[in-house]
């Protein structure tokens, strides 16, 4: 049996929360909702299971879902573990995505804003609709995948 679960967040990893958060308010049109957090002690190291963690982010609300949507909290530890770069067949978590009027403004948009492209645009059939999607890198390179769904094909 499906426990009674709502979606909250994501968490994201920084390197410099403040220009992720600038990136993302920026871009997508993202809120932040606060209060900025400066979280350390013994209940955060027991929680993350990191000795002497101490962090600093944020929350920003995502678009489209009002003022009770899901936020994507973006935080940056003080002491960071090394990384490897994002790849989309990486085992775990992969991307983030953003339904917007058109991919190739969101790309031109998502590099003016100091992101990257990663890979071309393309159309894909998802049944009876199609997807224009592109992945794109923002500033640290995570991926984020920016996509146009259609309009259903009428049967017949």
């Amino acid at each position: 049996m499906a426990l009674a679960a709502r979606y909250g967040h994501t968490n994201l990893i920084a390197r410099d929360w403040r220009r992720l958060v600038a990136f993302y308010e920026s871009v997508f049109g993202c809120t932040l909702v606060p209060p900025v957090r400066d979280l350390k002690g013994a209940a955060l190291e027991r929680g993350s299971g990191v000795p002497g963690a101490a962090l600093q982010g944020a929350h920003l609300r995502l678009p489209g879902y009002g003022q009770d949507g899901p936020t994507l909290e973006i935080f940056t530890y003080h002491q960071l573990a090394e990384s490897l770069s994002p790849a989309a067949n990486r085992p775990g978590f992969g991307h983030i995505a953003f339904m917007v009027d058109d991919v190739a403004a969101a790309l031109a948009a998502v590099i003016a804003a100091g992101g990257q492209p990663h890979g071309d645009i393309v159309t894909t059939q998802a049944g009876r609709r199609s997807v224009t999607w592109a992945y794109v890198r923002d500033p640290e390179g995570n991926l984020v995948e920016l996509q146009k769904w259609s309009e259903p094909e009428e049967s017949g």
